[in-house]
């Protein structure tokens, strides 16, 4: 049976998956277990994982069949793609304390999905650290569980359970319809990320290569560097008022 995959929780304006797409993703890996009362739920089969072997749009990127234990859930496919919210892998179940939905927002193991960068700013993320992982700019947020990394024309969101769990998955990335390995650099992304806060010297060096490359109007700098601009105009501007001489 084909699985349903819910909607991806950092296009629709939360960063916390609601309870709907939790239930929906509950009965997505439930579907082919008599009763869906005990038990895991069985990895991907063969040919739900051949339909995204062979999407055909992008780079999908995965941590392989399992992750620390927790098999390969779920995944998309070009049946179901909807470019806004991208293609996903899961990990593992939402079973908790609270059974097999728990309580409150489905917190899965681990999810990676794959998009199509679509300008924005992070700041609605609330706190978060701007790193370099695997060459290219990166952005830790939720405490650290969730990271989205800017590569090519794509981002790719990791989101687990544990801070240290999304961190390890983010550096074992690799492409599951193209070649490509964990140990490898991801390709630099095509375009500005939008960036909140400190950059460390690394990736502030990064993100001058790109804006180098791209038109102006494509890669504004950072409003840090806006405000640097600003003062040293109007610094500019005062000093041959101040340099003149008053004597008659």
């Amino acid at each position: 049976m084909r699985r349903r995959v819910p909607d991806n929780p950092r296009t629709m304006g939360s960063h916390t998956r609601r309870p709907g797409a939790a239930l929906a993703l509950a009965l997505a890996l439930c579907a082919g277990c008599a009763g869906c009362t005990t038990g895991p739920p069985p990895p991907v089969s063969a040919g739900d994982l051949a339909q995204i072997e062979t999407f055909p749009y992008y780079k999908v990127y995965w941590v392989g069949r399992e992750f620390l234990g927790y098999p390969l859930t779920a995944v998309g496919g070009i049946a179901n793609y909807n470019p806004i919210n991208g293609e996903s892998v899961y990990y593992g179940t939402c079973a908790g304390e609270g059974g097999l939905l728990g309580e409150g927002a489905c917190v899965l193991p681990l999810e990676v999905t794959t998009l199509v960068f679509v300008p924005h700013s992070n700041r609605p993320l609330g706190p978060q650290q701007n790193v370099l992982i695997r060459g290219v700019p990166a952005t830790l947020y939720s405490h650290g569980r969730s990271i989205e990394l800017y590569s090519g024309h794509l981002a790719i969101q990791v989101s687990a359970d544990k801070p240290a769990s999304a961190m390890l998955a983010a550096r074992m990335l690799r492409p599951l319809n193209a070649s490509g390995g964990s140990g490898e650099a991801l390709p630099p992304p095509t375009y500005c990320p939008g960036l909140v806060g400190l950059q460390p010297p690394r990736l502030a060096a990064l993100i001058a290569q790109v804006r180098s490359r791209l038109p102006a109007r494509a890669c504004p700098p950072p409003p840090a560097s806006q405000q640097h601009a600003r003062v040293a105009r109007r610094q500019r501007s005062a000093t041959p008022a101040s340099g003149r001489s008053t004597s008659g």
